[in-house]
């Protein structure tokens, strides 16, 4: 089982000997990384593994089973949800919206963590907001209210709204949900290309092909404790795969690229 260092020597985000547990089921024991700057980690593995739960844990929504959460280096948990919200920011799953609003005002979400009390968002966030809903091509769909919007559209506002809260840390549950396979490749491109200007980006994937094609390292839950964390290179392999989705995989090429199917 791979170890990272037991304590954050630089800034970013870091699990230190990280338990995850579900009731009475360990998922996750003594996980250790350091998310660096710059790169894209894939999370990867069956249902109910322990992926979203993981990737809570490291946001700060749940409390680990053991070990601890450090973002720069200072525990998670100690810091102030604002100063979490400045420094990373949490796509969920799926998202419930209370309240019927427009994209436009659904990204300005993302703004909030910027604003002080009871500040209005200013003309410059309003342009930020459009500019994240032009990156994820919905500029047009700025004054739609929410409930016209289909489920791949009310997915690329929500990526949008994150995109808007500016983070340095990205974490990303199934941010492919409800997207068909070019909105797929283009939202992937989009967090591809803001890790290689600096930022951190952890994401749960259910394909391992988009992993192999966008992640720099692949984080594999094995659902038991178990995990293996390593290149995308040599964590995706047919064997690994199998092992992890208890269903013989293989591993084809195409264009340059490695393709996983079911064998």
């Amino acid at each position: 089982m791979n170890r990272a260092p037991q304590r954050a020597a630089q800034p970013g985000l870091a699990a230190v000997s990280l338990g995850v547990r579900a009731g009475a089921r360990e998922l996750v024991r003594d996980l250790s990384v350091q998310f660096t700057p710059g790169e894209v980690v894939a999370i990867l593995g069956r249902n109910g593994s322990g992926k979203t739960l993981t990737l809570h844990t490291l946001a700060g929504l749940r409390t680990a089973a053991g070990g601890e959460v450090l973002l720069d280096g200072a525990p998670l948990l100690q810091l102030k949800r604002r100063s979490v919200a400045l420094r990373l920011g949490l796509l969920p799953q799926d998202l419930e919206d209370a309240f019927v609003t427009t994209a436009l005002e659904t990204v300005l979400i993302g703004r909030h963590p910027h604003l002080a009390l009871w500040q209005w968002e200013t003309a410059e966030d309003e342009r930020l907001a459009r500019e994240a809903l032009a990156a994820v091509d919905m500029r047009d769909f700025a004054v739609r209210r929410t409930d016209t919007l289909s489920g791949g559209e009310q997915r690329r506002v929500a990526v949008a709204a994150l995109l808007a809260q500016q983070p340095g840390i990205f974490l990303l549950d199934e941010p492919t949900n409800h997207l068909d396979p070019h909105h797929q490749l283009a939202v992937l491109g989009l967090f591809r290309a803001l890790a290689d200007q600096g930022r951190t980006v952890v994401t749960t994937l259910h394909d391992p092909t988009l992993a192999a094609r966008f992640a720099d390292r692949a984080l594999l839950l094995f659902g038991d404790g178990r995990w293996s964390l390593g290149p995308v290179g040599a964590a995706l392999t047919a064997a690994t795969l199998s092992e992890l989705y208890l269903a013989p995989m293989m591993e084809l090429g195409h264009g340059g690229r490695r393709v996983f199917a079911s064998a």
